[in-house]
């Protein structure tokens, strides 16, 4: 079994910067992908960011441009920069991640004041 920590959260005025990281419990895992998605108070979970093993990005519209995926293999670690954030970023933020079956993180809270 494997574990995903998240960490990085937390609250800063619009137009600020987070990074958010995502670590696996075990290196010997090879995710096909790996990402993030993100769920707002009475709204469905939805994806942000994901990317594959071999560096394949995909991006909601809405963050594109402003937000951006990366990961260390090696370390079997997600990145999200998060940089020009709006109020309307603000959500729990979830790692994801994915081989024949689908991990999730705890979730790490992201509060965008305006």
């Amino acid at each position: 079994q494997v574990q995903l920590e998240e960490s990085g959260g937390g609250l800063v005025q619009a137009g600020g910067s987070l990074r958010l990281s995502c670590a696996a419990s075990r290196s010997d895992f090879s995710f096909n992908a790996m990402g993030w998605y993100r769920q707002a108070p009475g709204k469905q979970r939805e994806l942000v960011a994901a990317i594959t093993n071999g560096g394949n990005t995909n991006y909601a519209s809405s963050v594109k441009g402003r937000f951006t995926i990366s990961r260390d293999n090696a370390k079997n670690t997600v990145y999200l920069q998060m940089n020009s954030l709006k109020p309307e970023d603000t959500a729990v933020y979830y790692c994801h991640a994915l081989t024949w079956q689908e991990y999730w993180g705890q979730g790490t809270q992201v509060t965008v004041s305006s």
